[in-house]
């Protein structure tokens, strides 16, 4: 049963059925959040988001699925759980946003940010070689993302390149570890469970 949330902007679905899910897949307990904004004062990324931590967890709870799944909240989140270490109702904020990232992907959904891009090439990465390579995740994002291309961009980012380089903080070949297949293993798994 799906009904309309009437607002001054619009009418828009609320599917009561997204919360369930969202806490079925993420094991955290919405239903404890009465908004008490801790979690939004306290994170470092929340002036960047388009709705703050605790703005998010009430859209869930109302079942904005359209407007939580197009937001770039969960896309800025740095993981960092400082918001479930304030929280005083123990709600594991940081698994909703984890289980957002994955529900916004496996529909496709990219909102306002190239973050959905960035996010693959890394995961890309690292699945490749079993540990982040710097370089070429910059090279693969700047051309999938087509900023190589912007006029102005390049120059100055070949001088950043440059200045890590001679700094030691850009590899030109990609680090060479152990154990590349359980990362694969990792990742084929986080495939069949997602």
């Amino acid at each position: 049963m799906t009904t309309r949330l009437v607002t001054k902007k619009s009418t828009e679905k609320c599917d009561p059925s997204f919360a369930k899910e969202v806490m079925d897949k993420s094991h955290a307990h919405l239903e404890r959040c009465y908004q008490c904004v801790a979690c939004s004062s306290g994170c470092p990324s929340a002036y960047q988001m388009d709705y703050p931590p605790h703005q998010l967890l009430r859209m869930v709870q109302l079942g904005l699925k359209d407007r939580v799944l197009n937001s770039n909240t969960f896309w800025i989140c740095l993981s960092c759980e400082t918001c479930a270490a304030r929280c005083p109702n123990n709600i594991e904020i940081v698994l909703v946003m984890d289980t957002l990232r994955k529900m916004a992907l496996k529909e496709n959904r990219k909102g306002s940010t190239n973050l959905p891009l960035f996010h693959n090439t890394f995961l890309a990465m690292v699945k490749f070689g079993g540990k982040a390579y710097e370089l070429g995740l910059i090279l693969f994002y700047m051309i999938k993302s087509g900023d190589l291309f912007k006029p102005g961009l390049l120059p100055g980012n070949i001088k950043l390149g440059i200045n890590m380089f001679m700094r030691g903080k850009l590899a030109i070949l990609p680090p060479r570890i152990k154990g590349k297949a359980e990362i694969k293993r990792i990742f084929e798994l986080s495939r069949k469970t997602g």
